[in-house]
């Protein structure tokens, strides 16, 4: 079996890479690169001492479940461009990458014109962080948090689309808690999302699911990335959210109603 995977740069999406080859013949991963120090480098985020604050946290908690960046496998044959250039490659770049069993999308840019037209021909599966169709756009989870509603991070695993987080969905992929802080928690919502994805495929269960169109309606937010400012990020460390908190909020709230859900 050959996969392809568009997704970046972090450890989490080096991972992802990883697991998609130890379970396929080659695995082609077409890598759009940003700074692996947010917060401290002007790019996606932008560089505050706010916002280094903050994301010393998520690279804490994502050093703890993916490890540090690191050479990929022997059969993973990548391609790296720049954040944001993946719409102006024409097919020639990507020949190689056009004739896999099967296509996934994390942590990429939008993807238009051509490529999402052959993507979702071929029914390639997006993993968006966040639950949809409660949360979508960017940085879902920690929106969730921020709202108070930590039984709403997780993952959806869903039919890429040409609308932004709105395919039809296979499954969702949830985190239980354990003894940690609210950026493991959501980390782990990552790892949890790329476990039971990997383990589907290689036991050849994917398939099997059948795609639900997202409810309409149901929507809780959207957000872009202009709307993590760094006064946001501010006032959620300002709140010191603990293992506690999340237990607490956990225990009162009312669950989303979630499609197959894989929980870990």
């Amino acid at each position: 079996m050959k996969v392809t995977v568009f997704t970046s740069n972090q450890p989490r999406h080096i991972g992802l890479i990883e697991r998609l080859a130890s379970v396929s013949e080659v695995t082609y991963a077409v890598i759009e690169a940003t700074t692996v120090r947010p917060g401290m480098v002007e790019d996606f985020f932008r560089k505050s001492d706010v916002m280094q604050r903050y994301f010393s946290h998520v690279m804490a908690a994502e050093l703890k479940l993916f490890g540090d960046l690191s050479f990929s496998s022997t059969n993973a044959r990548t391609l790296a461009i720049k954040s944001g250039d993946l719409n102006y490659l024409q097919r020639a770049p990507l020949s190689e990458a056009l004739n896999s069993d099967l296509y996934i999308v994390f942590g990429a840019s939008y993807i238009k014109g051509w490529l999402i037209d052959f993507l979702v021909e071929r029914k390639a599966i997006n993993i968006h962080m966040g639950l949809s169709p409660y949360y979508r756009g960017s940085s879902c989870n920690f929106w969730a948090l921020y709202d108070g509603k930590p039984h709403y991070v997780g993952a959806t695993i869903h039919l890429l689309s040409r609308g932004l987080d709105s395919g039809p969905i296979l499954y969702h992929a949830v985190p239980a808690l354990s003894e940690e802080d609210p950026f493991e928690f959501t980390m782990r919502a990552v790892e949890a999302a790329q476990r039971s994805l990997v383990e589907r495929i290689a036991h050849g269960e994917l398939e099997k699911y059948v795609p639900h169109t997202q409810r309409p309606g149901a929507e809780i937010r959207y957000t872009r990335n202009a709307d993590f400012t760094d006064e946001v990020a501010a006032e959620f460390l300002s709140r010191r959210v603990d293992n506690t908190s999340l237990k607490e909020l956990l225990a009162v709230a009312k669950k989303p109603q979630l499609l197959n859900p894989f929980i870990a």
